[in-house]
């Protein structure tokens, strides 16, 4: 007689979405981490919120098509979402990318559509939660996660939980205040915030003002002559070429980067800090100043608990990250 053996039990499932100003990635994600089916979209965000909402249900259901599943396959669905939300009403107060969003019960919106319970999350904090679980975090007590790009965003994991603050806006690390007398305004209203100062906006931006003042640089010729061309990338390559201007640009991002490191290191005292975003990209040329900086700055005990590394899941972080929010909070 044929003795069948066993099947082993499929992973759990859960459905994450990454809204985003201008993409939407949804995914089924196993409690491994792996990403069964996905499906990636544009935001239609000038055309209101409305319009987004559809987007977003038309990308779970060519996800959901694609790896074969119903509704009832799925444990949960956890929702990543740009700008200040509270995870325990579901609310996403406003998103700077998001034209018209405010005070959108955007969680039970989801739950309601799909027909599975759902959990919100910040999209940096969603990006922090697939780094520690599955990427560069694994393994860490206290982890910082750390996204330098268009802006600066980041999330905190403590003892193995989210720190998301009383009202779910915690690590908005971006706006911390880093030159609060003579800094620039920076799109939350502030002025001097880390982002105004350390992002590739910043560096762009600032790039762009010197120019504009009449200083000698061969960036131009790297952004077809034109000013309003002149991007992070284009300062990259202008240093990489050996332009002064370039690499003093640079540096001056350096050090606001290690002035912001020092910062975290001092109140969050972590064992790892994985750093990811397109910025971050430039790698040690940008970086290494920037951790010097940071050595300078913070204590000296506690720099030496901290061990940086690169952030390993970029692009997918927030839509897996979202999906283990969800399987975490069900569990």
């Amino acid at each position: 007689m044929d003795v069948q053996q066993p099947t082993a039990p499929t992973p759990p499932l859960t459905l994450g979405i990454d809204l985003g100003g201008s993409k939407i990635l949804t995914a089924v994600v196993d409690s491994h981490g792996t990403v069964q089916a996905h499906d990636r979209c544009s935001t239609p965000a000038e055309a209101g919120k409305q319009a987004v909402l559809k987007a977003i249900f038309r990308s779970v259901e060519r996800t959901m098509t694609q790896a074969g599943l119903a509704a009832a396959d799925l444990s949960a669905v956890g929702v990543g979402v740009p700008g200040p939300s509270n995870p325990q009403t579901g609310i996403l107060f406003s998103s700077p990318n998001l034209p018209g969003w405010r005070d959108v019960p955007i969680r039970d919106i989801i739950a309601r559509e799909i027909g599975l319970k759902a959990f919100l999350i910040n999209d940096a904090n969603a990006a922090a939660v697939a780094e520690f679980h599955y990427g560069a975090g694994r393994g860490a007590c206290c982890f910082i996660y750390i996204t330098v790009s268009t802006g600066i965003g980041g999330g905190f994991i403590i003892d193995g939980k989210v720190f998301s603050g009383a009202r779910g806006m915690a690590a908005e690390i971006g706006h911390m205040t880093i030159e609060a007398d003579n800094g620039p305004p920076c799109n939350c209203g502030n002025t001097g915030c880390w982002e105004a100062l350390a992002s590739g906006t910043a560096l762009a931006d600032e790039a762009r003002r010197r120019l504009q003042q009449g200083a000698q640089s061969t960036m131009l010729t790297y952004a077809d002559g034109e000013l309003d061309k002149v991007t992070a990338r284009v300062v990259q390559l202008a240093a990489q070429a050996g332009d002064p201007l370039a690499d003093q640009l640079l540096l001056r991002t350096s050090h606001y980067l290690g002035t912001g490191f020092a910062n975290l290191i001092n109140v969050i005292n972590p064992d790892v800090m994985a750093i990811g975003g397109g910025l971050a990209k430039i790698g040690d040329r940008l970086l290494k100043p920037a951790y010097a900086v940071a050595k300078k700055r913070a204590f000296a005990s506690a720099y030496a608990a901290v061990r940086f590394a690169a952030a390993e899941l970029e692009g997918n972080s927030g839509v897996i990250g979202a999906a283990a929010h969800a399987l975490q909070e069900i569990r």
